[in-house]
């Protein structure tokens, strides 16, 4: 705000004490004067009553844009320094999951993806460069604050395979342990209330200045309006309280995880399993079935012929085979 400097010089008054008269710190008079910071309205309009301008701050104040939204050609790497200071950062994720939440092999299912063209080694550093940023979140007493509310889409979306999806699932279950770490689901029926569309983050930086961060097809956004920011926040806050609990967040995304069990390639290791015969069993040849139920805390329960102990099993998701359990005692399925 270079014209504050003028007018200052030209009143012969320094910036301490136009800081003491304001009242307000003197680095913050030194930043506004340098452009790294915007000034509120009726600062610019104690600054005149002060200064005896007849207004000209005011006047100035309102004839500049002083929150457009700025796009930035490196705005990728402009946000990553903004989010590397974050003290805190709350993010509402639509189709994906956070970046700072990602494995490895979800993230890199989603470069080579974006980037067909790319080689092995410009994914790898791609990869590296995104869970470079996630250390600071999961390391040390002082990591900072980081609140992410996932639509449901995100969850249920399947990147890079059954066994990549399930790996980042229970990645997600892992992390949201952390003390410092707030995991949230919006699921499907909130309908319109999750307003489709609106991937941003919110950034809070240690001076207390706040940005929104946004992306589109063209790039990055960021945008500090005090205005935007008041409304974002709302819609933030209440995306959160229409949210599944943290609670009920792991139990959506433990299902997700068991759905995808009988989708894997991986063989599931039943070595453990301990098998008990269908009351209905006998040994005259009929439809026989045996159950590994004690694997159900493992999420799955293991189902296969009691009279070809050697033959292949079938593995459900323990939530189905307890729905399906239920079910049959109830006598959904008629005489069985």
């Amino acid at each position: 705000m270079w014209l504050l400097t003028d007018l200052r010089t030209s009143a012969g008054v320094t910036a301490s004490a136009l800081a003491r008269q304001v009242p307000c710190h003197p680095s913050f008079i030194s930043r506004l004067e340098s452009g790294d910071r915007v000034p509120q309205r009726d600062f610019a309009e104690r600054c005149d009553a002060i200064l005896g301008t007849g207004g000209r701050l005011a006047r100035a104040w309102d004839e500049v844009a002083w929150y457009a939204e700025v796009e930035h050609p490196d705005w990728f790497r402009r946000y990553a320094e903004m989010e590397a200071e974050a003290v805190h950062l709350r993010e509402y994720q639509v189709s994906l999951v956070s970046g700072l939440l990602q494995t490895p092999a979800y993230a890199e299912a989603l470069f080579r993806a974006q980037n067909e063209t790319a080689d092995d080694g410009q994914i790898a550093e791609f990869v590296d460069a995104r869970l470079s940023r996630q250390h600071r979140f999961f390391d040390g007493p002082d990591a900072p604050t980081l609140s992410v509310v996932l639509d449901e889409a995100a969850i249920q979306r399947e990147v890079g395979g059954a066994e990549v999806m399930a790996d980042q699932l229970a990645h997600l279950l892992a992390v949201a342990e952390r003390p410092n770490i707030t995991l949230q689901v919006a699921p499907f029926t909130l309908g319109e209330r999750t307003r489709s569309g609106m991937t941003f983050k919110l950034v809070t930086l240690p001076d207390g200045a706040r940005w929104i961060y946004s992306e589109s097809i063209a790039g990055g956004h960021f945008l500090n309006d005090p205005n935007q920011l008041s409304r974002r926040t709302r819609a933030y806050d209440r995306l959160s309280a229409d949210a599944l609990s943290t609670g009920e967040s792991a139990q959506l995304i433990r299902r997700a995880m068991e759905g995808l069990t009988n989708m894997s390639r991986k063989p599931t290791d039943l070595s453990a399993a301990k098998w008990s015969k269908s009351s209905y069993s006998d040994g005259n040849g009929g439809d026989c079935v045996e159950v590994a139920a004690n694997l159900a805390p493992s999420g799955i329960v293991p189902v296969r012929d009691s009279k070809n102990p050697d033959g292949p099993a079938l593995v459900f998701p323990a939530a189905a085979w307890t729905d399906f359990v239920r079910a049959a005692v109830d006598g959904e399925f008629g005489t069985i």
